[in-house]
C-alpha cells in the first residue's frame, strides 16, 4: 500500500473532507511524543469559552516534561499558572479545578521553604499581543494528574508572588484546560 500524501489541515477541499479528516485526526501535535506513550493535554479556554491555548505533559522518569502555548487572550506580562487537582473547568471562574496539585501536604510556592505543591509552576509570561509560551517540569507522576478526579491547567490573571499559601495572590482564574490521557 503507498504511503499517504501529506496534506495540509487548514485548507480543505469539501470532496476530500473525510480523507483529510482521517489524516488530520491521526497526526500528533507539535513537540508530542509518538502515539504509543502515553502523555497529558489540556485545551485552554478563556472565561469566555474561546479556545486560548494547549499544555501538554510527557513523563520523563519520576518527572512531567510540561509545555505551554498560550495564543491569545493573556493580559501582557506575568501571570501565574499552576496545575489544578480537579478535572473541572466551569465557567466563569473556574472555581471547579479546586486548588492546586498538592499530594503533598506542602504550603504554595516555587520560594516558600514550607513548599511547593505539586501543581506550582514557574511564571507565564505574555507578550504584547496577548500569547505565551513556557517549559517546565514537575516532580511528579501522569497518575497524580489523571487521577480519579483529574486535573486541570489554570492560568491566573495576575502574577505569583511564588510563596504565599495557598495560590501565590496570583488573582482570577483567566483560562483553564482539563487534561485528558493521550498516547498509549
Amino acid at each position: 500500500m503507498p504511503p499517504m500524501p501529506r496534506l495540509a489541515c487548514s485548507t480543505i477541499g469539501l470532496a476530500s473532507l473525510s480523507f483529510v479528516l482521517a489524516a488530520c485526526a491521526a497526526k500528533a501535535p507539535p513537540g508530542a511524543p509518538p502515539p504509543a506513550t502515553p502523555y497529558a493535554e489540556a485545551i485552554l479556554y478563556d472565561t469566555n469559552g474561546q479556545q486560548s491555548g494547549r499544555v501538554t505533559l510527557i513523563p520523563s522518569g519520576d518527572t512531567l516534561a510540561g509545555s505551554v502555548q498560550v495564543t491569545r487572550g493573556l493580559t501582557p506580562g506575568p501571570h501565574g499558572a499552576h496545575i489544578h487537582a480537579v478535572g473541572q473547568c466551569t465557567l466563569k471562574d473556574f472555581a471547579s479545578a479546586g486548588g492546586h496539585l498538592n499530594p503533598g501536604g506542602k504550603q504554595h510556592g516555587l520560594q516558600n521553604p514550607m513548599g511547593a505543591h505539586e501543581g506550582d509552576l514557574p511564571m507565564l509570561v505574555a507578550d504584547t499581543a496577548g500569547a505565551a509560551s513556557m517549559t517546565f517540569t514537575v516532580n511528579g507522576a501522569l497518575a497524580s494528574v489523571l487521577d480519579a478526579d483529574g486535573g486541570a491547567f489554570v492560568v491566573h490573571a495576575d502574577p505569583d508572588d511564588m510563596k504565599t499559601d495557598p495560590s501565590g495572590n496570583s488573582g482570577a482564574r483567566v483560562m483553564c484546560g482539563v487534561f485528558y490521557k493521550k498516547g498509549g
